[in-house]
């Protein structure tokens, strides 16, 4: 997607082309015998699987390297309540796909060993036929990088060169984070003054100590960018978009934040002076401190909101269409002071939500985003998503409360909007309803004109009817999987993130079965095609 630093325009967003219907799957849910999905066969599947059923959108959680090597230094902490009413600490977010090491990183985990051996940088019988720990996977991505620098042609030099420079925003700060991540095994507030504080003689001196690491780091991106254009250009191919997903905030333990440390109110020792989180919403009734540093929105309006259009920058570059995580917070978001240990005890702050999607749209020729606007959400907010035409989301499992102006009842939808059964954060639509009281089954029946008997799949039918121009189903739903499926609890850490399907449980009828309720919706392809 091309950047515009002309004079803005008036906004507009060309977010989907047509009635799409989707699909909600981590790449780290495919199946496959490495310890995570990858950008592999079974990715490759997956987008045929999607193309037989008519499916016209591949929706993943975000792609970046995630705080899971295991060690001390990796783990984040949140403070969250327990249904019991007292709190738990110091719960690892390690796997989470929302507290990464960097905003524009791919995750090393996801890149498909067996794909280096076309080229000849790994040999069939080094590649494990079984999981392998992340640490032992960058091995032999770092021996397939000692023979691409051996052996590579001009092609591929060429290829890697031009990444290098394209990405360079954003890689030459990475590369050297991970770096001297490996060699002091601490966060970046831990190492040494001289480069926790960024002073530029210690920098040079130690790009040349690392320098082979830092490339190690560079090819790693390299690969991981390659096949992800790959499969994209695959799904493209076959009608298919990649829907991705942007965090509002980055881990205070990431390349970003050590890179730009004005942006972010930290103290001199790197420390945040105030975190991010919510107040007691539907996920809690105690809120949660997520811990993540705040922006200093001053500082990004006088640099022009820089950091924002490197984002979308290289999410456009993976992504057709990209879903922006805790919208709310663009226009007002909840301030929690660092010494505080819950999240409750905060307060709103404004923030400069129409400055930064004016800057947006003015440097981007289309602003493709759905705006996630669940939560506490005021006028205010709608005002803003709806000043700048951004699609919002529709739940139909909150729709049921009993009040008939619920704006999640199917008969409140509108075209501009994104519908699900449900999302990463509930529970799958099977293990939800087995949970419910009999009113409210009732009540769903009498809303949704079905006994809800064969459950999830009136709430499939019911997603896919819905106005809203785009339709997602998470993957547990179309196998009709209970709540030991489920992907993520709030403010808890134990089984998320973790959940993976098998392509036996994929019945031989279900492509068929969802490609005539997708064209019975107005959701196939023009012409029927």
């Amino acid at each position: 997607m091309a950047v515009d630093n002309s004079a803005a325009s008036e906004p507009h967003v060309h977010w989907i082309d047509r009635r799409r219907a989707g699909v909600l799957l981590h790449l780290s849910s495919l199946p496959g015998v490495g310890a995570s999905g990858e950008i592999g066969e079974h990715a490759y599947r997956f987008v045929d699987f999607l193309a037989e059923a008519g499916i016209g959108v591949w929706q993943t959680l975000p792609l970046g390297p995630t705080h899971s090597d295991g060690s001390p230094y990796s783990s984040h902490s949140v403070h969250a309540g327990n249904p019991d009413g007292s709190f738990k600490y110091s719960l690892h977010l390690e796997r989470s796909p929302y507290s990464t090491h960097s905003v524009h990183a791919g995750n090393p985990a996801f890149i498909s060993l067996a794909e280096l051996v076309k080229p000849g940088w790994l040999k069939t019988a080094e590649v494990p036929e079984g999981p392998v720990p992340l640490a032992a996977k960058l091995d032999l991505i770092h021996l397939a990088w000692s023979r691409f620098c051996e052996q590579a042609d001009s092609r591929w030099i060429d290829a890697f060169a031009g990444f290098e420079v394209q990405h360079s925003y954003w890689l030459d700060d990475y590369a050297l984070y991970r770096a001297l991540h490996h060699k002091f095994h601490r966060p970046w507030w831990e190492w040494p003054e001289e480069l926790r504080d960024r002073h530029p003689p210690t920098l040079a001196e130690v790009r040349w100590e690392l320098l082979e690491r830092m490339q190690q780091v560079r090819f790693t991106q390299f690969l991981f960018y390659h096949q992800w254009h790959g499969l994209k250009a695959y799904a493209n191919a076959r009608d298919i978009k990649l829907f991705g997903d942007l965090p509002i905030f980055v881990a205070h333990d990431s390349a970003e934040v050590w890179a730009n440390r004005d942006w972010f109110f930290l103290d001199a020792e790197g420390q945040p002076t105030v975190v991010a989180g919510v107040p007691p919403d539907y996920f809690s009734e105690t809120g949660q401190r997520w811990g993540n540093p705040l922006y200093r929105w001053d500082r990004m309006r006088g640099d022009q909101f820089t950091f924002w259009v490197r984002r979308l920058l290289s999410q456009f570059e993976i992504f057709d269409l990209v879903r922006i995580d805790h919208f709310r917070g663009f226009e007002s978001y909840w301030e929690i002071p660092a010494e505080e240990e819950f999240a409750i005890n905060g307060k709103w702050v404004k923030a400069p939500g129409d400055d930064l999607f004016h800057r947006l749209f003015q440097a981007f020729d289309d602003l493709p985003l759905v705006a996630e606007d669940l939560g506490v959400i005021t006028p205010e907010v709608e005002a803003l998503r709806e000043r700048f035409g951004l699609p919002g989301m529709k739940i139909l499992q909150f729709a049921f409360s009993g009040e008939d102006d619920n704006p999640y009842l199917p008969a409140q939808h509108t075209e501009n909007c994104v519908v699900y059964t449900g999302t990463h954060d509930n529970d799958t639509t099977v293990g939800w309803y087995t949970g419910l009281d009999e009113a409210t089954r009732e009540s769903i029946a009498e809303i949704i004109g079905d006994s809800g008997k064969n459950m999830p799949w009136p709430f499939v039918r019911a997603a896919l009817a819905s106005p809203c121009k785009l339709a997602v189903i998470p993957m547990q739903d179309l196998l009709a999987l209970g709540n030991e499926a489920r992907m993520n609890l709030p403010g808890t850490v134990e089984g998320n993130w973790q959940w993976r399907f098998d392509w036996s449980q994929v019945p031989d009828s279900l492509a068929g079965c969802l490609r005539d309720l997708v064209e019975s919706t107005g959701r196939g392809a023009p012409g029927g095609a």
